[in-house]
């Protein structure tokens, strides 16, 4: 304050020196700028902490020792450890049945809804039957003529019969008429085919669902002509209970897989959704392929689903994993917290002092989020999951605790 007081008494000397220039802005101006000079170098002076001992600035305390560093810690601890494979794979239905009418005619009604649920035998459609109907008329009417006529021709070898033994005709009238007779049996048996043959024809102008699943959009319209076998068909039947997925897993994880289903024992199969997070339903291995595929170096699998609360819908993606083995019983370890270096995998452990210490580790199988640890943690250490890239051993450090990752179920 005593360099400002004393700036301030110069600027008034000056003011008298330039008394000639009295009302001119420009001594003024000048005076203004002298003041405001001297006043910001009495504040440099005079600021607080210049030039002071034991005043830090930035990261460094009191001491001259670094901040401790902020971490995000999770608790190692002990547990069972699912080991298993897990693969991109496609929901499949176990059996698809394209619908078609097996006769000519006219599409007269449908029974079902498009996206029901049909079971095995039920009505789905209607075709008019009255041409068949006709058919079948007029079919038994020839049957019924060829009756008549084997039955005379029975009647007249009965009495060629009694003439021949008589002496009465040749044998050779009597033959002729017994083949009179297989004749007309002979066209009744055709009659008879006949009238079967419309019969089948009559009982596929109602169709019926060959198997039980969903079925799909409606194909064709009631009203419109169908024909036999036609390669639309009329709607197409999925069975969803059970349904399948197939995936494919590299031929080196194949020998693992082929001792579990080979040991007789059911290997579980689980579908997760598309970012592996939420469990959708759990089945077991249905079938292997039989060859490799030399073009990817993969062999396809199918695991069966029972599929009972539709959760799995055809060609729906999901994450499959075959659950292989189950380890007992072993230090689990986010796998956020492993690093990697030319010497191997290592964690920070944070120590009660709270400092970072760095460990060596031997790893073992892993499993979504957790890796097991063989040798070089314990169950209950601290372990550095975030802000591992700032710290060395032996390093300070703030750390906050996160949850504990689960195992998925």
């Amino acid at each position: 304050m005593a360099l400002l007081m004393r700036a301030l008494r110069q600027m008034q000397r000056g003011a008298v020196c330039f008394g000639v220039m009295r009302g001119s802005t420009r001594t003024w101006i000048a005076i203004v700028i002298v003041g405001c000079v001297l006043a910001g170098g009495a504040y440099a002076l005079t600021r607080p902490g210049k030039g002071q001992p034991g005043k830090t600035t930035g990261g460094a305390s009191a001491a001259g020792v670094p901040r401790a560093t902020p971490v995000v810690t999770a608790v190692a601890r002990s547990g069972d450890l699912p080991v298993s494979i897990a693969a991109l794979g496609t929901v499949t239905a176990l059996n698809t049945v394209t619908v078609r009418s097996r006769v000519d005619g006219q599409l007269l009604k449908v029974h079902f809804a498009e996206g029901q649920l049909v079971m095995s035998g039920d009505l789905l459609a209607e075709i008019d039957p009255s041409p068949f109907q006709a058919q079948l008329t007029q079919a038994e009417g020839q049957l019924a003529r060829d009756e008549a006529a084997l039955q005379n021709a029975k009647l007249d070898l009965d009495r060629y019969r009694v003439l021949v033994d008589k002496e009465m005709i040749a044998r050779q009238q009597y033959d002729t008429q017994a083949m009179s007779v297989r004749q007309a049996e002979g066209a009744v048996k055709a009659d008879q085919g006949v009238i079967d043959l419309i019969k089948v024809q009559i009982s596929y102008t109602r169709i019926s669902a060959p198997l039980g699943g969903r079925v799909g959009l409606r194909l064709v319209d009631p009203g419109n002509m169908v024909k036999a076998n036609d390669p639309g068909g009329l709607v197409v039947i999925a069975q969803v209970e059970p349904i399948a997925v197939v995936f494919a897993i590299p031929e080196d994880s194949l020998q693992p897989v082929l001792r579990q289903y080979r040991s007789g024992k059911a290997v579980p199969v689980e579908a997760f959704d598309r970012e592996g997070k939420r469990k959708i339903a759990t089945g077991t291995l249905a079938a292997v392929d039989n060859q490799i595929d030399p073009a990817t170096g993969t062999v396809k699998l199918k695991g069966a689903f029972p599929n009972h609360d539709g959760a799995l819908f055809p060609n729906q993606f999901v994450n499959a994993r075959v659950l292989l083995d189950v380890l007992p019983n072993v230090v689990l370890a986010p796998s956020e917290s492993i690093q990697r270096g030319p010497q191997g995998a290592f964690v920070y452990v944070v120590s009660p002092d709270r400092t970072a210490q760095m460990r060596r580790l031997e790893l073992g199988p892993s499993d979504g989020g957790l890796v097991s640890v063989k040798q070089g943690l314990a169950a209950g250490e601290a372990v550095v999951v975030d802000g591992a890239e700032k710290l060395q051993d032996g390093a300070k450090v703030e750390p906050r605790e996160r949850a504990p990752a689960r195992t998925k179920s």
